[in-house]
């Protein structure tokens, strides 16, 4: 995603729309994540309400909630009538939500190889295919966007509502990070091989394969990121 022309002010992006179209509040949150995560925004960073609501043309209220998920993230401290600051989650925090989301991801991806629909098999095959012509084009604003509809698409086939809630919440929590790792050299063909080896166990009916192929795949987004975040 492209960061707008103005400078970089104190700006936060906010809550999601889930499984739909994105709102205001998450479009800012992915902008401003991306500033910090790419050190444009460096911790101690003071992120002003006000500013941030002119800077993109929107109430407080988006804002706010920016606010709480960049907290939630870890990536800023909000501090209650003091405003909030650019941070970076400790390395513990961040191992531990990484190791939570491979555990989920692939009970997910479990589920989908044992209770995808007909229908779901080819919409996630389409998507896969889609997605190898987007890493051949070192398209890597469309094959981001697109990985959260592919993952998106794996909890889904596995039936579990519950199951989805769960881990489209932690999403939500790593989603900066996640996108973050795709600037990592290279990272666009190996996440593109690592997806392959999930699709081909789920489309197999293999539900140990797909479970396994998706905890090594979020094993290695994090390691990703880990490499990546001592280059800024």
């Amino acid at each position: 995603m492209s960061l707008p022309d103005s400078p970089i002010v104190v700006a936060a992006p906010a809550g999601a729309s889930r499984l739909g179209r994105k709102t205001r509040a998450e479009d800012i949150r992915e902008q401003v994540a991306d500033e910090i995560t790419r050190g444009l925004l460096p911790p101690g960073t003071l992120l002003d309400e006000s500013a941030l609501a002119s800077r993109f043309g929107v109430s407080r209220t988006p804002v706010r909630e920016a606010i709480r998920e960049l907290a939630a993230s870890g990536l800023i401290d909000a501090r209650p009538h003091r405003g909030a600051i650019v941070a970076r989650p400790s390395f513990e925090r961040l191992q531990n939500m990484f190791e939570v989301m491979a555990e989920l991801e692939a009970l997910c991806a479990g589920l989908c190889a044992q209770n995808i629909a007909p229908a779901e098999r080819r919409r996630l095959e389409i998507l896969h295919a889609e997605m190898g012509e987007m890493m051949r084009l070192g398209d890597f604003a469309a094959y981001r966007e697109a990985n959260e509809q592919f993952h998106t698409s794996i909890y889904a086939g596995g039936h579990n509502d519950y199951l989805v809630e769960l881990t489209l919440a932690t999403r939500q929590r790593l989603s900066p990070f996640r996108r973050a790792q795709f600037r990592a050299l290279g990272r666009l063909a190996l996440s593109h091989q690592e997806h392959d080896r999930v699709v081909t166990a789920i489309l197999r009916g293999d539900r140990d394969g797909a479970a396994a192929a998706m905890r090594d795949h979020i094993s290695i987004v994090h390691d990703a990121y880990e490499k990546y975040a001592q280059l800024i």
